[in-house]
């Protein structure tokens, strides 16, 4: 029926070999290696009946094989049964110590090693997850064990004489309805869940507590516990109605060089159980938080399964919960999951949702690494001296300029021609003085290390002269070409100076010193002339007549007269103008104002500039006021102002003498 006394010895044998497989060696600074990775191990803990009663119709629907598999029931098909391996079966009998020793207690020497842990109890509800990680005083849980061989560890580890100093500090929060309240401080309110560049999950504000003892720890715990929220339901007098999770972090620093400091954490998860209200009778504030505790299941459900099914998203951010416990799944902790279940099959729903959960958590791939770096005070200034910063040849030869100028007393500017060549990494010298002290520093740090550390400011001595070598020849031919270009600028300009002719019969082989400046002239614009019919006629009649050209230069408009002997492409100008003569400008206002007088609204909508509007505005103004004495009474009409007044005159000239757009020619 389940495992007795005789399967122990071989069940702490097997944890043990499982535990130790999944231990990964402490990571180096400088080498970058990872550790292997590490599956999510797997422990269900069966429970007894309550009271021990069980009724002939409440019997048992579950059956422990052996130290690491179970059978149960199948509700299909009562002849069959439901077979399911993991990594550790805890049965009836199986008592606090054989739970903690068998699947937790292993995994505490990885928070030595600068690496996280979690321990995660999960089950239905009425299952015995708050008892397996709490218990009672003579039957202490998971929790309190797990804080005193930690803390006993961190004693001997820290002792005087030991290279690593170690503290451990303690926060308690728990996520009631989707909110993280700090139990330690339960006035601070929800508090937000945020990530730092490294992936670290973060809580800010939330309260912690350094412990140096288990009486400290006690203090601490206890008075947190009783904050937890916590309800009557028809399956648990004392439901737990929110996830807690207790975080132990574990600061080492090393006292001796290279100062390295580590930091481990423990997260120690008690989970709500998922309820069924039909069972419960759950109503209003109950109902409500048994809502939030199966959502935030539902998610972890999916979260799992986005993990073993390798899908690009994993829903960590659709609940709280799974936020918290991303380094436990899918992340950078070796977790440890204790599915609580109950024998009852009244149960049996619960108990076979709980093993299909259990058995799909399994499959899940943690990344554990060490997180270690340097102190802050390992990387603080010191001052190195000519030897140090420079390697041996380049000592060599500081020592050799020096002695050159003992001897030549009249270069002056020798040193410090002397010093830029020193090394080709002289750009160091512009670099800020602490920076480099700290980057020389680390170097030397990482230098004690043998061969492992990776030299940061320096290379092999003969790479350093081939460098050094190649650097000096590039620079003896810049210089070189400079002293050439100079030399061949001197000789034109001297032999320009001597004999300007020459400049013209110049070789055209001979070096002539680039311009600085490339100036581009632009081509000549198109020009187009503008004449009336009648005025070409008497050009081709009379070949010194004026002609009338349109020209526009920018934006302005001048009068131009021009010469028939003269039109030529040569001297065309870029731009439009008009010329015409007084005799011609007379006879075109006279039309436009015996248009003004006798048309009708219909000829006067042919003119430029008049639309039917205006042209019944002048109509209407003629039968009032009699006919217009000149152009400019247009202005007395209402709707022609000044300025309209004059582009009319100018546009209808043209239009009456015979200069539309249409009869614009270019010369060829």
């Amino acid at each position: 029926m389940n495992a007795g006394p005789r399967a122990q010895p071989r069940r702490r044998e097997m944890a043990a070999a499982a535990s130790g497989a999944g231990r990964c060696r402490i990571s180096k600074v400088g080498v970058g290696r990872r550790p292997s990775p590490a599956r999510v191990r797997v422990a269900v803990r069966l429970r007894p009946f309550v009271d021990g009663t069980a009724g002939a119709n409440d019997s048992s629907c579950v059956r422990g094989l052996d130290s690491c598999s179970l059978e149960i029931a199948n509700w299909r098909n009562h002849q069959e049964t439901l077979r399911y391996q993991f990594d550790a079966f805890y049965g009836e009998r199986s008592s606090q110590q054989d739970i903690y020793a068998g699947s937790v207690q292993p995994i505490l020497k990885h928070l030595l090693e600068g690496q996280n842990a979690s321990v995660l109890a999960y089950g239905p509800t009425g299952a015995g997850k708050t008892h397996t990680m709490l218990g009672s005083p003579e039957q202490p849980g998971v929790i309190p064990r797990a804080l005193m061989d930690l803390l006993q560890l961190t004693r001997e580890e820290g002792a005087e004489g030991r290279p690593w100093c170690l503290s451990v500090t303690m926060s308690y929060l728990e996520i009631y309805q989707e909110k993280v309240l700090d139990l330690l401080d339960p006035a601070s309110g929800d508090l937000v869940i945020r990530e730092d560049c490294r992936g670290n999950i973060l809580i800010p504000g939330l309260m912690q507590k350094p412990i140096t003892s288990f009486a400290d720890f006690e203090r601490h715990f206890l008075p947190a516990s009783r904050n937890r929220t916590v309800g009557a339901t028809r399956l648990n007098q004392r439901s737990s109605r929110s996830h807690a999770v207790l975080l132990v972090k574990v600061d080492q620093r090393e006292r001796v060089a290279p100062f390295r400091q580590r930091e481990g954490k423990l997260y120690l998860i008690d989970l709500a159980g998922s309820e069924d209200n039909r069972r419960t009778g759950n109503k209003g504030l109950r109902l409500k938080e048994s809502g939030a505790i199966n959502a935030s299941l539902f998610v972890l459900g999916k979260v799992v399964d986005a993990l073993n099914q390798g899908l690009p998203r994993v829903p960590y951010r659709d609940s709280k919960l799974t936020r918290l416990l991303q380094d436990s799944l899918g992340g950078s902790a070796h977790s440890i999951l204790i599915a609580n279940i109950a024998p009852e099959r009244r149960f049996y729903l619960d108990t076979v949702s709980a093993l299909n959960f259990a058995a799909r958590s399994k499959e899940v791939i943690n990344q554990p690494f060490t997180n270690e770096s340097l102190q802050p005070h390992a990387l603080a200034p010191i001052k190195l001296s000519q030897k140090e910063l420079l390697g041996p040849s380049e000592t060599k030869r500081a020592r050799g300029h020096e002695e050159e100028e003992l001897g030549s007393p009249e270069s002056p500017a020798a040193p410090a021609s002397a010093d830029q060549k020193l090394s080709p990494l002289q750009k160091l010298s512009s670099m800020d003085p602490a920076m480099l002290e700290r980057l020389l520093s680390l170097e030397r740090l990482l230098g004690s290390q043998g061969s492992q550390g990776t030299p940061l400011l320096n290379t092999p001595r003969r790479e350093r002269m081939v460098l050094m070598k190649t650097v000096e020849e590039k620079d003896l031919e810049i210089e070189r070409l400079k002293m050439k270009q100079k030399e061949l600028e001197a000789k034109v300009l001297a032999q320009e100076a001597a004999d300007p002719k020459e400049k013209e019969n110049c070789s055209p082989t001979m070096l002539r010193p680039l311009a600085r400046r490339t100036v581009t002239v632009a081509k000549p614009l198109k020009k187009a002339v503008v004449m009336p019919l009648q005025l070409i006629q008497e050009q081709a009649a009379s070949p010194n007549a004026e002609i009338h050209i349109l020209k526009k230069r920018g934006r302005k408009r001048k009068l131009e007269s021009l010469d028939a002997s003269e039109q030529s492409e040569e001297n065309a100008e870029d731009c439009w103008e008009l010329q015409i003569s007084p005799e011609l400008l007379a006879r075109g206002r006279q039309k436009i104002l015996d248009l003004l007088n006798e048309g009708s609204a219909r000829d006067l909508c042919s003119l430029q500039r008049i639309g039917k509007k205006k042209a019944q505005l002048i109509v209407g103004w003629r039968e009032l006021h009699g006919p217009f004495s000149q152009v400019e009474d247009l202005e007395r009409v209402q709707g022609i102002s000044g300025k309209q007044l004059q582009s009319f005159v100018k546009a209808n000239i043209l239009g009456l003498l015979g200069l539309a757009a249409g009869q614009r020619s270019s010369p060829s």
